[in-house]
């Protein structure tokens, strides 16, 4: 199926691995024009090497090092794709971290960090590209959450309050902005495999897939694994695209299942 992105201006938070960078590849093989941006700038120029070779014709990359957290970074990488290609048709907004644990022992910079990471360079960034996806005639705008925000459990904070804050964002700004032809959708993971499950698997001195398999062993996931980062990117990929033209507002599960919440 062609998914009619080819020429589409994509902007990509968190892009350097992990969800944000399958998503790349996946545009790329599309022929988007794709703006990633992350905080590691070797990272980010390894991945626009290593998808050049197999992008589809007129594909382009703009890796742009930024610190989400940072205002001057989001209006700089806004103002590098729209400078470059003068529009933008999508935006992703996937950039954050694990942080759950006890709720008294996280302080309020715990919290502060969380909410900033999360949801305040979620509302900035979709601030700052607003007008251009007026100015495009609409597109899409994707929050990526986690299944926490539907259902959070005991120790679940303060990653679960975060992203129950972007579903709630995601609802209010695909009533507020779907007059403009703007759709706002959620994408909410269970148990993917990311560049923090590499890190993690690299700090307990095991490789990553045995701690896949740990991870699905514990999980009582109904499909039996750890969730790929192509299943994200696929789906990201179809939400970005026309093909999705009748959906918005809507929070997706990509779980495996696991969710109790529909």
């Amino acid at each position: 199926m062609d998914l009619e992105l080819a020429g589409k201006v994509v902007l990509i938070t968190g892009g350097s691995d992990g969800l944000g960078a399958a998503l790349v590849r996946t545009l790329a093989a599309e022929g988007a024009r794709v703006a990633f941006c992350a905080r590691d700038a070797d990272r980010l120029n390894r991945l626009a090497a290593e998808v050049a070779p197999t992008a589809a014709a007129g594909a382009e990359f703009l890796p742009v090092p930024a610190d989400v957290t940072r205002l001057a970074d989001l209006e700089r990488f806004v103002e590098q794709a729209v400078g470059r290609w003068g529009r933008i048709d999508g935006l992703v907004n996937n950039a954050g971290r694990s942080a759950a644990g006890p709720f008294a022992s996280h302080t309020d910079e715990v919290w502060d960090a969380d909410l900033q990471l999360k949801v305040h360079s979620t509302v900035r960034l979709t601030r700052l590209a607003l007008p251009h996806l007026r100015a495009a005639g609409g597109g899409s705008v994707i929050n990526t959450l986690a299944i926490a925000a539907k259902t959070p459990g005991a120790g679940s904070t303060p990653t679960s309050v975060s992203r129950a804050a972007g579903l709630a964002l995601t609802k209010a700004l695909s009533k507020e902005l779907g007059p403009d032809g703007i759709r706002v959708n959620a994408v909410l993971i269970g148990l993917l495999e990311s560049g923090q499950w590499d890190r993690r698997a690299a700090e307990r001195g095991i490789g990553v897939d045995e701690l896949y398999a740990e991870l699905s062993r514990g999980s009582d996931i109904p499909l039996g694994r750890v969730g790929r980062a192509q299943d994200f990117a696929d789906l990201a990929a179809f939400l970005l695209s026309p093909r999705a033209g009748y959906l918005t507002g809507v929070g997706i599960n990509l779980d495996g299942g696991l969710s109790p919440a529909p």
